[in-house]
């Protein structure tokens, strides 16, 4: 099993930055990928970006530019930047990772973009 914990949503203005956490309990190369999905209300979950065991990065087009998910293999802790930040982005954040053949999520933390 993996758990993962999040941490970093909260208010934020547009235009803004925020750095969302996601600690895992296994070594993040023993994870085939870690990833960002988000959810608004009244909207399915979204892909917002991933990384692979070997580093290889994959973005939503909405976000390519404005977000990136660097990666700290020592912490076993996947982030996510996100620049510029728009009231769209008004979501909560998933955690996700591939152990195996299994997907694990995280809890979830809200990001509220608005003046």
């Amino acid at each position: 099993q993996v758990q993962l914990v999040e941490s970093g949503g909260g208010l934020v203005q547009p235009g803004g930055s925020l750095r969302l956490s996601c600690a895992a309990s296994r070594s993040t190369f023993s994870l085939n990928f870690m990833g960002w999905y988000r959810q608004a209300p009244g909207k399915e979950r979204e892909l917002v970006a991933i990384i692979t065991s070997s580093g290889h990065t994959n973005y939503a087009d909405s976000m390519k530019g404005r977000f990136t998910i660097p990666r700290d293999n020592a912490k076993n802790t996947v982030y996510l930047q996100m620049n510029s930040l728009k009231p769209e982005d008004t979501a909560i954040y998933y955690c996700n990772v591939e152990f195996g053949v299994v997907q694990y999520w995280g809890q979830g933390t809200q990001v509220t973009v608005s003046s």
